[in-house]
């Protein structure tokens, strides 16, 4: 699971190759496929949406977002 500070932007990035995105309290605002090539992702959400980011230093940059993996409690 990957998350901005704030908590409002929630990736969950599947095992499957699948992603499914919260925002706020709107779970599953968007969903799709990814696909990782070292350390880059492509997304492609059920509308056929694109976007990518980058992975540095365990921070993933996305679409002007800055997204960190949540810790497991």
């Amino acid at each position: 699971m990957w998350v901005t500070v704030d908590g409002h932007i929630r990736h969950e990035l599947l095992p499957n190759g699948r992603y499914d995105e919260a925002r706020g309290t709107r779970k599953s605002a968007y969903q799709g496929r990814y696909a990782l090539t070292g350390d880059h992702i492509d997304y492609v959400d059920n509308t056929g949406f694109t976007a990518d980011g980058d992975f540095r230093r365990d921070v993933l940059y996305h679409a002007g977002m800055v997204l960190y993996r949540e810790l497991k409690k």
